[in-house]
């Protein structure tokens, strides 16, 4: 089993990414509001930001982020189709401005309809 985490750089892709990948064969996504300190400082509102911020705080922002998904998938298979339908939508990740997918194997997982142990 695999962790796949995506920071998705566009927020308004998010929901054909979600389809792509539901498509892809990933059975379940959590996505996150998020964004970088470099966007923030960018875009001059790294002053308005508190030093430890909560989520109450992104919530209550305007819209400068990014989306981070996240889901756990079975085999590479699913990684190789989830990369290229994600490609697909947002361009060649090698770009800028598209995303970053990390991929990072599952030692061990609670929780899920099977607990796992590698």
């Amino acid at each position: 089993m695999y962790f796949l985490l995506f920071v998705l750089h566009e927020p308004e892709f998010c929901d054909e990414v979600m389809t792509a990948w539901e498509k892809s064969g990933v059975k379940g996504i959590t996505i996150l509001p998020s964004t970088g300190v470099n966007r923030m400082s960018k875009r001059g509102l790294l002053e308005d930001m508190p030093l430890m911020p909560s989520l109450e705080d992104f919530f209550n922002s305007h819209e400068i982020g990014n989306r981070t998904l996240f889901t756990i998938v079975e085999n590479e298979e699913i990684i190789d189709q989830v990369v290229e339908a994600t490609e697909n939508i947002v361009g060649k990740l090698d770009q800028p401005n598209t995303g970053i997918i990390i991929v990072l194997p599952v030692i061990k997982s609670y929780g899920l309809k099977k607990n796992y142990k590698a």
